[in-house]
């Protein structure tokens, strides 16, 4: 039997349903699933393991059943592992989860018979450094944000590029984001859309302080450094929207791209523009 892992969305009441009639789709197929706890929440006809330790069940696929932020946990969970990813979209937007539901079994026996193509998508790594020392690293499959949060004062910030300073603003964060992640809250702070190819990473200040200030991509290669100098109270570091670390004056946050990747398998060839068009309206009047 091979292991597969189920990570799923919490609140969703089609997973009632859905879940049991997977597992016994599964196992008539050779398939031996191993659940997360959200997922134990409606069945119990497969062992529970804790999210974190799933990996050390040595899966040979991850089915994320929900939208794009459970995807985005899954991918951290394993980034390391270089273990494919199906995600199948049962939340709203579904950006990267663009499996659909009515796709599932055909998707899930196209992986069995090796027929799918696979989207390599890079990550990110960041530390942030407090006092010369590492205090904390991630890897992201989005962005990492510096941000504010209630309340209404700038920040501070000076970025880096290979060690050589590109700027130096005041503004309410600074976003680095992956190509992956330049449709997510970097689009939204009016940085610009990569394909997910690109070798590159983005460099979006939220709400800056200076009609002058705009994105940047650089080098996906590239070692980038924003030295937190002045922030409000609540000012946090979040990984992918999901993982928040308060900072303080001083702080270094080091970001470069990540040794990892994260392997999303699909039925055919992806298009992304495809994507663009349905589920941001791109190039629509």
């Amino acid at each position: 039997m091979r292991p597969v892992a189920i990570v799923s969305k919490p609140q969703k009441d089609e997973l009632s349903t859905l879940l049991p009639e997977l597992l016994l789709w599964m196992k008539a197929h050779g398939l031996s699933p191993i659940l997360d706890p959200v997922s134990g929440n409606y069945t119990q006809a497969a062992p529970v393991v804790a999210r974190h330790l799933l990996p050390e069940e040595n899966p040979e696929l991850v089915v994320v059943l929900g939208g794009d932020g459970t995807l985005l946990s899954a991918a951290r969970v394993f980034a390391k592992t270089g273990v494919p990813i199906l995600s199948v979209n049962l939340g709203s937007l579904g950006f990267l989860t663009e499996v659909r539901l009515s796709d599932l079994y055909s998707t899930l026996e196209g992986w069995c018979s090796q027929c799918f193509a696979v989207d390599a998508r890079f990550m990110l790594h960041s530390e942030l450094w407090r006092d010369g020392e590492l205090f904390v690293e991630h890897e992201a499959l989005n962005d990492v944000v510096v941000a504010k949060g209630a309340i209404a004062r700038m920040g501070d910030f000076r970025v880096l590029l290979d060690g050589q300073v590109a700027a130096v603003f005041r503004a309410d964060g600074v976003i680095i984001a992956t190509p992956t992640g330049s449709t997510a809250y970097s689009l939204a702070a009016n940085g610009p859309i990569l394909v997910p190819d690109v070798d590159a990473l983005v460099i979006s200040p939220v709400c800056p302080h200076l009609l002058t200030i705009r994105p940047m991509v650089v080098r996906g290669d590239a070692r980038l450094s924003v030295s937190i100098e002045g922030v409000p109270d609540q000012t946090f570091l979040t990984v992918d929207g999901q993982e928040a670390i308060a900072l303080k004056v001083g702080d270094e946050l080091r970001c470069r791209r990540s040794d990892y990747s994260v392997k999303l398998v699909r039925l055919g060839a992806t298009g992304f523009f495809d994507v663009l068009r349905s589920k941001l309206k791109w190039g629509e009047r």
